[in-house]
């Protein structure tokens, strides 16, 4: 027994857990800097949350033994059973949910808290993972693709239900590892079609929009008739949509934003592209009242001009005005990487990135060198994860991206956060160990 767990370290990633350790570290350090004053009394204060993340972070360390030393079939016979419960635990969710910001997305255990919602992005990995693994699972077929986003999504809808808007779109990444399965490309342009026309809607006045795409769809008309030569289906297909087009953006976008969407949503949206919100959308406004700088765009703000003050080489180490002085709200968690951006400035950031870059890098290579299924779809699921934390949280804090609640990876301050992103990396590592075996 002893030699076989002595054979199982040998064939663990070092690479990925020494980025993982090594993103923590800046992490803690990181949120270290915010919190840190002259008149602190010692460094090992507990009730400091960098402490906290100190204690997160050996928990996690803790479990990660524990996944290690695992049989790795465990989370393929599994997979569909803890998916479920933990479809049940965010269906309680809805009702018994601490009420934090406006959100019912944290469940309280006595004194602890903990927000499913990120635990539920593991299940759902090891679930899709299972799901495509399957014998009888044909990936070709649009039922078995159905299949696959309806498991990937149904967190989803439960966790908007408990309006937590960012958490709930990071399951969209889960398309990108379907994609890779053989979805087809035509899913993934009409996403980003549909992303396309809610900002042309957005920019443009109606009658711009409707003239545009009136436009377009007579040149392509006219390209189908004299050079393509097609027959009259490909028309009828134009025609529907052109209609579509329109009417998703004359009546499914403003219904969407008067009767989905909530007020800092859209606040927060308009902030990104930098127009007020208008009269029509705008929430709450008491009539005569002047509209004010809504927290979002004050945040973002606040952010660029801590990043930027930081300039090539940064200001050191403990020396950010703007960490320090807390101009930035949430600075330890969605606003962590202003602190990196601050202190070290563009030379600091840019090796960050490139640690997670080398990170998600990394996965992909371990992903593509499995023999079985199982694991490469769910290392694939860890990648994308990744990607879209990082994406999404980096560009927020530069004005890219509307300000949606997305933590950094390993870095902003959270317990649910560091421990689920630490077991997603522990479970690949355990099954990667294994990769010359098949995992169904």
């Amino acid at each position: 027994m002893t030699s076989l767990r002595k054979a199982l370290f040998y064939r663990i990633d070092g690479i990925v857990l020494l980025l993982y350790v090594i993103l923590v570290a800046i992490g803690i350090m990181a949120v270290f800097s915010v919190e840190h004053r002259t008149t602190d009394v010692s460094i090992i204060m507990m009730n400091k949350t960098y402490m906290k993340q100190v204690v997160w972070f050996g928990y996690s360390l803790l479990l990660g033994f524990v996944i290690l030393l695992t049989d790795s079939k465990f989370f393929s016979s599994f997979a569909f059973l803890i998916y479920t419960v933990a479809l049940a635990v965010l269906l309680v969710t809805i009702f018994a949910g601490v009420d934090v910001k406006g959100s019912r997305s944290w469940l309280a255990v006595g004194s602890f808290r903990f927000q499913p919602g990120e635990i539920a992005k593991i299940f759902t990995a090891l679930a899709l993972a299972k799901f495509i693994a399957l014998p009888e699972t044909n990936f070709k077929t649009l039922k078995d693709r159905l299949l696959a986003i309806g498991i990937s999504l149904a967190p989803a809808v439960l966790i908007l239900l408990q309006k937590e808007t960012g958490l709930a779109l990071v399951y969209l990444c889960f398309f990108l590892v379907m994609y890779r399965e053989g979805l087809p490309n035509a899913i993934l342009v009409i996403g980003f079609s549909a992303i396309a026309i809610v900002l042309a809607t957005l920019l443009l006045d109606r009658t711009t929009l409707f003239i545009i795409f009136t436009a377009l769809a007579l040149i392509i008309a006219w390209l189908i008739r004299h050079i393509l030569r097609r027959r009259i289906m490909v028309r009828i297909i134009l025609i529907g949509t052109w209609l579509f087009c329109i009417l998703f953006s004359i009546f499914a976008v403003p219904f969407t934003f008067k009767h989905v969407l909530q007020k800092h949503h859209i606040e927060r949206i308009y902030s990104t592209i930098g127009k007020e919100v208008p009269d029509e959308y705008d929430k709450g406004l008491v009539p005569g009242e002047e509209k004010k700088v809504n927290s979002s765009e004050y945040n973002v703000l606040q952010s660029k001009i801590a990043i930027g003050s930081g300039g090539f080489w940064g200001k050191g180490f403990l020396n950010g005005t703007s960490t320090k002085n807390q101009f930035v709200p949430e600075q330890n968690t969605d606003f962590i990487f202003c602190a990196i951006g601050e202190q070290f400035g563009f030379t600091g950031s840019s090796i960050l990135v490139i640690l997670y870059a080398i990170l998600m890098l990394r996965i992909v290579y371990i992903a593509e060198r499995q023999r079985s299924t199982f694991t490469r779809v769910y290392s694939y699921c860890v990648a994308c994860i990744l990607f879209f934390h990082f994406a999404v949280n980096i560009s927020m804090t530069i004005g890219l991206m509307p300000v949606i609640g997305i933590t950094l990876p390993f870095l902003s301050y959270g317990g649910s956060s560091l421990m689920a992103f630490s077991i997603l990396i522990f479970i690949l590592v355990r099954l990667d160990a294994d990769r010359q075996t098949i995992i169904r």
